[in-house]
């Protein structure tokens, strides 16, 4: 017959020194998830500085003080010709690029064309459709300088650069301010005039057709497999194939999207359209998978409750099951479009690396989008496509915390505790 269990002493050594060892572990355990924290914080914050530090640049721009006499150049063109739908061709057919040049050589010296950008006559353009009175006159005018003086002028260049800039700050012709044509331009082979809207309207544009396709399909597809689908082979397998696609890789999507919709359906190739259509099939198993665990968390009661009234089947479903089940559909969602948001490789494959220099304007336009506009500067050789890359991520992650923002005040604005 076994003694019976002495009572533990609390205050013997060997049990003071586990205890003393259990706290100590508890201690470190906690120490580690802190520190765990803060080094996640400062990788964020880090990533955040320097894209921050590096990208301030980019929406900056360098201008030199040009004087123009127009009077002079005498363009074959007059007040009326320069107001209108017109006017650009009209003026690029006057020669005033190279009046532009000879301003410049009159200005500087022989290599005055040198420090001004290739769009440096545009300015110009733009200041004579505003006001055709200058055509008859002379103008002090601040125009774009070079990629190699503008990088100069805000990092550390090459050293004749830095000479010539310096030259010109003495004279006090040279001035740094916000660029705005970067916000409002599309791609360029000048760094010193490309801009992000083509590609954030591309982007836009691209959201707007995936979640209006994969939202509601997703939404619909779960609240059928969680409601009403019957449990048997085929439904296991469906559910199967979903949780299979929600990690197949986004680049066989890309294969897909340009076997379907280029290769069978021949729709126009690099269109929002497109773009969406790829995205929305690579979105919605996320979306499906979050809407069913979300349906699933709804109380059994909430349906029996609403059942016992003399609710039908249906009205259980989209009058209380959805409207409890949505926060937890927005948040699948946003977890959705933020991977669909940032993905190069499928929109790669259907195209959407063209060079674009003009916004779209409909579904249908050729257009690409800001994840493959920083990539494809991010692969360019001339140094003033760095510090535009690293804006564009800024306008990048701005897209995303702005998109998701509203994601989660929709969702707390439906969500309801019980």
């Amino acid at each position: 017959m076994n003694s019976p269990r002495q009572p533990t002493d609390w205050k013997a050594a060997a049990v003071q020194r586990r205890t003393r060892r259990r706290y100590a572990a508890e201690r470190r355990f906690r120490l580690m998830g802190l520190a765990a924290v803060w080094l996640s914080a400062g990788f964020l914050a880090f990533l955040l500085a320097s894209m921050l530090w590096q990208g301030a640049s980019g929406f900056r721009s360098t201008r030199v003080l040009l004087p123009v006499d127009l009077a002079a150049a005498r363009l074959p063109v007059t007040a009326a010709q320069v107001q209108g739908p017109g006017a650009d061709l009209a003026l690029a057919a006057t020669g005033l690029e190279t009046a532009v040049d000879a301003a410049a050589v009159r200005a500087y010296g022989r290599d005055g064309t040198m420090l001004l950008s290739d769009g440096a006559w545009l300015v110009v353009r733009d200041r004579i459709e505003h006001d055709p009175a200058v055509l008859h006159g002379r103008l002090t005018i601040a125009v774009p300088v070079a990629s190699a003086i503008d990088v100069a002028a805000k990092h550390d260049g090459s050293p004749a650069a830095e000479a010539i800039v310096a030259r010109l700050a003495a004279r006090g012709v040279l001035d740094t301010g916000w660029n705005l044509g970067f916000l409002t331009g599309a791609d360029s082979t000048d760094p010193t005039r490309v801009g992000i809207w083509g590609a954030f309207k591309g982007s836009l544009l691209t959201m707007l057709v995936t979640i209006g396709l994969a939202f509601p399909i997703g939404v619909l597809a779960a609240l059928y497999l969680e409601e009403y689908a019957p449990r048997n082979r085929w439904t296991d397998l469906i559910e199967v194939s979903i949780n299979n696609l929600a990690a197949v890789p986004s680049i066989i999507f890309g294969l897909l999207g340009l076997a379907v919709f280029l290769g069978t359906l021949h729709l126009p190739r690099s269109a929002p359209l497109v773009g969406g259509l790829t995205l929305a099939l690579m979105t919605m198993p996320v979306i499906v998978i979050a809407g069913r665990n979300a349906i699933k968390a709804v109380p059994p009661s909430i349906r029996d409750a609403a059942l016992a009234v003399g609710a039908s089947p249906v009205q259980v479903v989209f009058d209380h099951v959805l409207p409890l089940a949505l926060p937890g559909i927005l948040t699948g969602t946003i977890i959705g479009m933020a991977r669909a948001l940032g993905e190069t490789a499928p929109l790669l494959m259907i195209g959407m690396r063209a060079f674009i220099a003009a916004a779209p304007s409909r579904l249908t336009d050729p257009a690409t989008v800001l994840p493959v506009q920083i990539f494809l500067w991010s692969d360019d050789v001339d140094r003033g496509f760095v510090e535009k890359t690293s804006a564009a991520i800024v306008v990048l992650l701005v897209f995303l915390l702005a998109m998701n923002g509203l994601a989660i005040y929709l969702r707390n604005r439906f969500e309801t505790r019980w």
